[in-house]
């Protein structure tokens, strides 16, 4: 079925494997974003796919100043004239963020807004608030990227990151990914396309993502990208912590419960969380399924992010393809908004 083209090119009818292969060129975008006060402390705002680039960004480029991600409808009560808040929503009407937008622009806080338009975008202009536009794609899970760089160029006029390390960073791996997604298309036949092999052993399976600290916002996105692209169930956790507590719970389930485990790894994760990885596959054997294990690609922790985020998403439109399902439109999410009001 997955090298059947034709079948692809029917039910991938948003053309989600396109977007997948052309995500590197989005690094590549100029945003054009004024200069801004240097902040103590970011307070970034967005929910879903739109949470992603922050993520991404507290493992690389990292903050030398208090940082906190806000998945919720009310802003820190600490904001000060010293914060820099940061609302992020790709359909701009997220009604999290324009909550969030609103309590922002009543505060003494330094804000900037990063949407495709909506009632964030209004707000901002009647607000005479920073408003740095995302280009358009189908879904925000496909625009991580974009908001990746917008966010970069962001602490870069902030004075938080050294622009030309960063830009170099970018471009490196925007070249690195051009290169590798190429492995994983659909004129590659499974036979040699690692991201169909594994999706075919996840089919009828809800697949448990683990990572470490390094790709653990590439953990959470493939947790999205299963949830919206393959529309299957699937939970994520994080090392070391999952040693603590979730690790017991696979203890009492036999092995033929219906999960497939994926260990995202890093070469730049903690040596004692590899080493928790090894031991907690040894000691679960037979309780759990054997974990996949997927080792990231790349020279730098960034190049490593990216490509496991890329992997994923080919891995789970792939899945989309097994399941019957189109891996582009997300009509049960925009019902419960509509009925939400």
């Amino acid at each position: 079925m997955l090298d059947d083209l034709k079948y692809i090119h029917t039910k991938d009818s948003g053309d989600a494997l396109g977007m997948a292969e052309k995500q590197w060129q989005q690094l590549e975008h100029e945003f054009p974003v004024p200069d801004l006060n240097k902040p103590d402390k970011v307070v970034f705002a967005g929910m879903g796919g739109s949470a992603l680039e922050a993520l991404v960004s507290m493992t690389w480029p990292g903050y030398n100043v208090p940082f906190e991600l806000v998945r919720d409808y009310d802003l820190p009560k600490y904001v000060d004239d010293k914060t820099l808040v940061i609302v992020s929503s790709y359909s701009g009407n997220t009604e999290e963020a324009v909550s969030v937008l609103e309590q922002a622009i009543a505060s003494p806080a330094q804000v900037v807004v990063l949407a495709g338009g909506g009632e964030l975008a209004d707000l901002t202009r009647d607000k005479h608030q920073i408003y740095v536009d995302l280009p358009k794609a189908s879904q925000p899970r496909y625009a991580v990227f974009y908001a990746l760089k917008a966010l970069v160029t962001m602490l870069e006029r902030a004075g938080l990151v050294a622009e030309a390390e960063a830009e170099k960073a970018l471009h490196n791996s925007a070249e690195f990914l051009r290169e590798e997604v190429k492995n994983w298309l659909p004129d590659v036949p499974t036979s040699n396309n690692p991201a169909k092999r594994l999706a075919r052993e996840l089919v009828g399976k809800s697949p448990v993502v683990y990572a470490g600290k390094v790709l653990a916002s590439a953990a959470y996105k493939w947790k999205i990208s299963f949830n919206e692209n393959a529309k299957n169930v699937a939970w994520w956790g994080q090392y070391p912590e999952f040693n603590h507590n979730e690790f017991m719970g696979w203890s009492s389930h036999p092995h033929d419960k219906p999960y497939e485990v994926i260990d995202l790894r890093s070469s730049f994760d903690h040596p004692r969380v590899r080493k928790r990885f090894e031991l907690s596959d040894k000691l679960l054997s037979g309780k759990r399924p054997k974990a996949h294990v997927v080792e990231a690609k790349g020279a730098t922790i960034l190049e490593q992010i990216l490509w496991t985020i890329s992997y994923g998403d080919f891995v789970s439109i792939y899945l989309a393809l097994l399941n019957g399902v189109n891996p582009t439109p997300v009509d049960l999410i925009e019902k419960f908004k509509h009925e939400l009001g």
